[in-house]
C-alpha cells in the first residue's frame, strides 16, 4: 500500500520568492541559481513552489489576488493611496529578503481588484544611476526607473504573464545612440537587446 502523501505546509514568503525566481530563470539562470542558493532552496523546491502557486491562482476556490498576497506575505509594510488618471487606487508593498532595496508592490483599484503586481524600488533606497546602455545590467533597475531614465519609453507587451517590455533610445559610453528593447519580469530588468 503506497504511503499517504504528506500535505504541503503553508505557502511562505520564501516560497513566493522562489516563484518570482522561477519566472526569471529563463533569462538569467546564473543570477537565479545564486539567489536560490541564498534562500537555501533546491531546484526541486523552486519548481514545487511554482507549481503550488499556479494551483492556488487557478483553483476554482481561489481567494482574490490581494487576499492571496496577504495570506502569503502577511501584513503589508505600507498601503498608500495612488491616483491613476481619474481613478483612486492603492499601492500595497511588502519587503522581500532577496531584494532588500526593492518592494513587491500590488496596485489595487476599486473593490481591491489587483491591477498590477511587480517589484519597485523601496521608498528609502537610492535608485541606480542609469545614463548609458551599459548601465542596464540584469536586475539593476525596475521598469519605472528605466522608463524615467530613458524617456520617452514606449511600453511593449510581454511574452508571458508578469513580463513587460520597454522600447527606448539610449546612448552607449561612446555616445552612439541605439534603439533598445528592455525586457522585465515582475518589474525587474532581465535583459536588453539593440533593436535593428
Amino acid at each position: 500500500m503506497p504511503a499517504a502523501k504528506t500535505p504541503a505546509g503553508p505557502f511562505t514568503p520564501r516560497d513566493f520568492q522562489l516563484v518570482l525566481l522561477r519566472r526569471m530563470a529563463d533569462h538569467n539562470p546564473d543570477l537565479v541559481e545564486d539567489a536560490r542558493r541564498a534562500l537555501g532552496a533546491s531546484l526541486t523546491e523552486m519548481r514545487e513552489a511554482n507549481k503550488r502557486w499556479q494551483a492556488m491562482v487557478r483553483s476554482p476556490r481561489a481567494r482574490t489576488a490581494l487576499s492571496r498576497y496577504r495570506s502569503v506575505l502577511g501584513a503589508p509594510e505600507s498601503v498608500a493611496p495612488r491616483r491613476i488618471g481619474d481613478l483612486d487606487c492603492e499601492a500595497w508593498q511588502w519587503p522581500l529578503p532577496l531584494w532588500p532595496d526593492l518592494r513587491f508592490e500590488v496596485v489595487t483599484g476599486p473593490h481591491h481588484a489587483v491591477w498590477n503586481e511587480w517589484l519597485v524600488r523601496a521608498p528609502d533606497a537610492p535608485g541606480p544611476s542609469l545614463g548609458t546602455l551599459e548601465d542596464l545590467t540584469p536586475w539593476s533597475c525596475t521598469i519605472d526607473e528605466a522608463a524615467r531614465a530613458f524617456s520617452p519609453a514606449r511600453p511593449l507587451q510581454g511574452s508571458a504573464p508578469t513580463r513587460w517590455g520597454l522600447a527606448f533610445t539610449a546612448p552607449d559610453r561612446r555616445g552612439a545612440r541605439h534603439e533598445v528593447v528592455a525586457e522585465f519580469t515582475w518589474g525587474l530588468l532581465q535583459r536588453t537587446r539593440i533593436d535593428g
